[in-house]
């Protein structure tokens, strides 16, 4: 989505699960108004917190009138099979594309492409390279001819329904996820405090939470240290997105089991 929407729209990082809530990403042209929805990965429930990952899924299953099953060739990983069968049983166009291409062989990429057209019959299949932009604008043009005609859902100068507090605590999220192993980046979960926008500057603040006290000494680091590389990092995307000086100051607190508990998890959106 952010290859071919041209922001960056949804974070990204080399672990599963980076994604957690349904994310709208609105391409807008003379003819046409595309609505991407970025979903979570597909996982088996582990917590309370996949729940509500997962009925994000099936309601994108539900409303979306094309799918596009992104399939990341380097990850040995593959849906599960009922989410295949819900595509084939909905009978909406489906787009199977073969992201990384880049990063294996080509003899590698045909019978993969093969073994998909049996999966899937009739679906199209494109081998994209997203951070090298090959293929992506076949992806595109595939969306723009299976697109049923309707009236556009947004006004033209949207391109997201997320607001600002949305994407900044996402990218110090991402940081987390970065800059940190094991269980910690999915054991925190990013609050915004307080977003003031001035003239020159937007002064941010935000809270950390994670599940133990070990978790939040390990988040602070030796004299701040960790705490202090991931508000840097963060602060500096926030600054290319929002074209503007940024102050972020960060905070970590502990908030015990919040994946598995109904009422922690909405009081964190989800």
């Amino acid at each position: 989505m952010n290859a071919i929407m041209g922001e960056k729209i949804s974070i990204i990082t080399y672990k599963a699960q980076t994604t957690r809530h349904r994310i709208m990403g609105i391409m807008n042209g003379e003819d046409f108004q595309v609505v991407y929805s970025d979903t979570p990965g597909i996982v088996k429930p582990a917590y309370k917190l996949h729940n509500s990952m997962m009925s994000v899924i099936n309601e994108a299953l539900e409303d979306a009138d094309i799918f596009l099953l992104v399939i990341d060739v380097k990850d040995r990983r593959q849906p599960e099979e009922h989410i295949i069968e819900k595509m084939k049983r909905s009978g909406k166009p489906v787009i199977i594309v073969l992201n990384k291409m880049d990063l294996i062989k080509k003899e590698l990429m045909f019978p993969m492409a093969a073994d998909w057209s049996k999966r899937m019959p009739g679906a199209e299949i494109v081998p994209v390279s997203s951070t090298k932009g090959k293929n992506v604008d076949t992806v595109l043009n595939l969306v723009l001819e299976k697109l049923p005609e309707h009236p556009g859902y947004f006004d033209k100068v949207e391109f997201t329904t997320r607001t600002m507090r949305f994407f900044v605590s996402e990218m110090i999220r991402e940081k987390i996820f970065l800059c940190l192993e094991k269980e910690i980046p999915y054991a925190s979960e990013v609050i915004i405090d307080s977003y003031k926008e001035e003239a020159g500057i937007d002064r941010i603040a935000a809270t950390i939470y994670v599940e133990r006290d070990t978790q939040k000494s390990i988040m602070i680091g030796k004299g701040g240290s960790m705490l202090k590389k991931i508000g840097t990092e963060a602060r500096l995307d926030m600054e290319e997105f929002l074209g503007k000086k940024v102050f972020l100051e960060l905070f970590v607190k502990v908030n015990k089991d919040w994946r598995n508990n109904a009422n922690k998890l909405k009081n964190f959106g989800y």
